[in-house]
């Protein structure tokens, strides 16, 4: 097996990853603060995170994608100038529309590094030491939005929201320069058929649920607003189609036979529920408190 400087990528990708968990719940905190800034009810502020969310839902599926079609380092490259350019913008935003664009970048950056970190590290490691490896980077990706809200709490009281991101950007510059210099195309790329059917699916059906639920979430209507109950129908249609066209497929863009092993179901629900537990709280007690 080939020899990677592991403790230097897994400190670029850890640096990386960390700034970006950090930053989707420090912003939480500011939603209170940037209601008042930008002048914008709950509901708009709100899509700050859901609409990072949004990216991502619609981003990540492709990945697995990517990864073959691309070097390590080209969508590590990628991934952080997405993030860096994203944060730059956040951090010089005087209005809610460029606030937005910018969270938009970030979670793009978010959306590609995250999977590549994951891939990377089972890669570079040896399998005796990839559940050390692997435990190593849940402790670090969970401690970042636990620090994130204190943090931001003290940013906010004594300078701005902008500093969040100020104090984001000199360590993605960081990790990118790391990366840079010891990450390695570890990666083998097969370039397989890019399926358009099936990335329209996937976009239209993540999308569209995440939106119809975010959008539940403004006005009076709720849940009955012909929007909500358009896009969660139109989404959850699109993600049939859409896995009916993995299943039967020779080279399927996501490998959904994972699903028939019952202990991978079980922790993917416990998972996902810990995490919309996790999300909605953060958006809706920074709030409240």
């Amino acid at each position: 097996m080939k020899q990677y400087n592991t403790r230097a990528i897994m400190a670029s990708l850890l640096i990386c990853g960390f700034v970006g968990m950090f930053s989707e719940t420090a912003l939480n905190i500011a939603i209170s603060n940037l209601m008042d800034v930008f002048h914008i009810s709950a509901a708009t502020a709100q899509w700050l995170t859901t609409g990072f969310l949004l990216t991502l839902g619609i981003l990540m599926p492709m990945t697995g994608l990517l990864l073959q079609w691309f070097t390590t380092r080209q969508l590590f490259i990628v991934s952080l100038a997405s993030s860096i350019i994203g944060t730059l913008i956040a951090a010089l935003a005087f209005n809610f529309e460029m606030l937005m664009a910018a969270r938009v970048l970030q979670a793009v950056g978010m959306g590609l590094l995250i999977p590549l970190m994951f891939n990377t590290i089972l890669i570079v490691y040896p399998p005796e030491k990839r559940g050390a490896a692997m435990g190593f980077v849940g402790l670090v990706i969970m401690f970042a939005p636990a620090t994130g809200p204190t943090v931001a709490g003290l940013l906010i009281e004594y300078l701005s929201w902008h500093y969040i991101f100020w104090l984001s950007l000199p360590f993605l510059v960081l990790g990118l320069f790391v990366g840079l210099k010891y990450l390695e195309n570890v990666s083998e790329l097969t370039k397989p058929r890019i399926d358009l059917l099936s990335i329209v699916l996937s976009t239209i059906g993540f999308g569209g649920v995440v939106f119809g639920f975010s959008k539940a979430g403004e006005g009076e209507e709720g849940w009955t607003n012909p929007i909500v109950v358009v896009s969660i129908i139109v989404g959850m249609v699109a993600l049939v189609l859409f896995v009916l066209r993995q299943i039967f497929m020779r080279e399927p863009m996501m490998n959904l036979r994972v699903f028939k092993y019952p202990m991978f179901i079980v922790g993917l629900l416990m998972v996902l529920s810990c995490m919309m537990i996790i999300l909605s709280s953060m958006i809706i007690l920074p709030m409240y408190l």
